[in-house]
């Protein structure tokens, strides 16, 4: 069996590799990544955008990537990163609006379909999720979305694991107390 060769057109900048790897590594992670990233900005659309335009950004440069002992945890990396830089951008700008209209924005959904992940969206749980930090929220969605390990988040987000175990605890508590109905009581009666 022959292997398919891709090549690019720059001069030399990439050799060729088979084009299997790049193929077999996209249909294995780009599902589970938007599901994590999804996570990550609150936005399904903004989510395989971000994972997209990572796998774009690995693809062109498939050489060092491919070469890489985890080529989906580099394209996990970047599309996280993307996706915290267009979640911090989005939240700038509706800051801004906010302060410059004296109003809060508005959100028309009138014409959207009710789909699992639009009533994900306008949970209880997916507010109290958007509220925690962009790093608690890569974390969680890393360590119970993709199953990883302390071990493996930390080696994905680059932190130590003591870092990663404080963002998953102070992630616990922000989304307990969220999510606490009014009949409960806190053992410590507070």
């Amino acid at each position: 069996m022959t292997a398919v060769q891709w090549t690019t057109r720059s001069e030399g900048d990439r050799p060729t590799a088979p084009a299997a790897d790049f193929d077999a590594l996209f249909l294995s992670g780009y599902s589970r990544l938007v599901r994590t990233v999804t996570v990550v900005c609150g936005d399904p659309d903004t989510a395989a955008e971000c994972v997209a335009d990572a796998f774009e950004r690995a693809y062109a440069r498939w050489r060092r990537v491919g070469s890489l002992d985890d080529p989906l945890g580099w394209v996990r990396r970047v599309a996280i990163n993307r996706a915290t830089d267009v979640h911090r951008r989005t939240e700038r700008g509706r800051r801004a609006l906010q302060r410059l209209g004296g109003r809060p924005a508005s959100v028309s959904r009138h014409d959207a379909p009710v789909t699992d992940s639009f009533a994900f969206r306008d949970s209880e749980l997916a507010a109290a999720v958007a509220a925690l930090t962009g790093r608690q929220r890569a974390v969680v969605a890393l360590h119970y979305l993709d199953d990883m390990s302390v071990v493996e988040v930390a080696a994905a987000l680059a932190l130590s694991e003591g870092a990663v175990k404080f963002h998953l605890h102070q992630a616990r508590a922000s989304l307990r107390s969220a999510l606490r109905s009014d009949d409960e009581v806190p053992a410590d009666g507070n």
